[in-house]
């Protein structure tokens, strides 16, 4: 007589059985640390995405508000989450090391750069084509004009990443041997003239590529060989959160790491100095962690989850904000909820909140099964 096993079981076999294909498939010359990093870079975006940002409802509409307004104690959140640092030097080792690759194998720049976009955009225009549609419906049934900009300007905000990054991978060649020091200098000029010699406002907009550059330019400098000892990741680190310590305490930035509604000075929007330090000491962080991640990653279910991440990786990204914005549509059909639609003011919200996480990450898989199609499959040969 068969013995019947149960479901859990068998699923948890089915789990492992993915898991040791995934681990075989991998090359063994693949730096597992990189698709380690970038996975946490992508979830530590969208875990502070949906913790710090609150659609509360008043009246018919609904209006953005951050809990980092009412409760500034919550700062160190922005600390934790806010790793897209970590995304550009990741993607700067992996783009550099990518050309070189390439035009060792013959491989024209323009193919290089049309299949690069190509992984980056194709999922976007899924997204866009989306919201298009969505927009057009809701002002056709009467929504409030307010409710839907705000939706979807939240659901279009990450396409601003995607164009940095895309501009940056494009200049490739040419930044593959600059010094990060260069644009570095080029944020500390822009913010002293800004900020201590009360020049106009738009010259913050220059930091916007000089700041990403810093970390993107230290993924080149990983893929040279010259931040390969763990002295670089200590500078780094030290000097990084010295220099964000200082700039917070003495020069009257703001201790936030992302936007702040209401707040006269935004350290990500644009960069500011102490957004681009505080980048370093995560770039040091992620380099020192580099030969523990590279442990954890033979252990055959984290390298699978990890795997899975970077497979959806750009849906993800693109889609973490409808699956908030979905998640609290439908739960004003039953009634003004607690963490959902109430203003951000207490650690009321807070505990409530972080019980809504749970839905979101559903919502977030119900996105990822109708559109991570549009991702290209997860590469075989190369860290991407």
């Amino acid at each position: 007589m068969a013995v019947r096993v149960p479901r859990p079981l068998r699923a948890l076999g089915a789990i492992r059985t993915a898991a040791h294909r995934t681990d075989a498939a991998t090359p063994a010359g693949r730096d597992r640390a990189v698709d380690a990093l970038r996975a946490f870079a992508i979830l530590g975006v969208v875990l502070g995405h949906w913790l710090v940002t609150a659609l509360v409802a008043d009246g018919g509409a609904l209006r953005t508000a951050s809990p980092l307004h009412f409760m500034p104690w919550l700062a160190p959140i922005s600390w934790a989450f806010q790793t897209l640092a970590v995304f550009f030097l990741v993607g700067g080792h992996v783009a550099t090391k990518g050309y070189a690759s390439a035009r060792a194998r013959g491989v024209t720049y323009g193919r290089w750069l049309g299949a690069r976009l190509a992984r980056l955009f194709r999922p976007v225009a899924a997204m866009v084509t989306l919201w298009t549609v969505a927009a057009c419906c809701l002002l056709l049934s009467g929504a409030d004009t307010g409710t839907v900009h705000t939706l979807v300007k939240l659901a279009l905000s990450p396409l601003w990443f995607l164009l940095v990054l895309a501009a940056l991978t494009a200049a490739t060649p040419l930044l593959a041997r600059l010094n990060p020091l260069w644009p570095l200098a080029v944020v500390l000029h822009v913010d002293l003239v800004r900020f201590g010699l009360g020049g106009p406002s738009w010259l913050g907009w220059l930091n916007l590529p000089a700041g990403w550059l810093v970390p993107y330019t230290l993924g080149a400098a990983w893929t040279r060989g010259e931040l390969e000892g763990r002295r670089a990741g200590r500078v780094l680190l030290v000097g990084g959160a010295a220099a964000t310590a200082a700039l917070v305490a003495w020069a009257g930035y703001p201790a936030s790491m992302v936007g702040v509604p209401g707040a006269p000075v935004s350290n990500l929007d644009p960069p500011t100095l102490a957004a681009v330090t505080f980048g370093l000491a995560q770039c040091g962080l992620a380099l020192l962690l580099r030969e523990p991640l590279r442990r954890l990653m033979r252990r055959r279910l984290l390298w699978a989850a990890v795997a899975l991440v970077n497979l959806s990786a750009m849906t993800i990204f693109l889609w973490h904000q409808t699956a908030l914005m979905a998640t609290t549509a439908t739960g004003l059909l039953a009634g003004r909820l607690p963490g959902l639609h109430t203003v951000p003011d207490g650690p009321v919200w807070v505990a409530a909140r972080l019980a809504w996480l749970p839905v979101f990450a559903l919502g977030l898989a119900l996105c990822l099964s109708a559109f991570r199609t549009w991702e290209q499959p997860y590469g075989s040969t190369r860290s991407t």
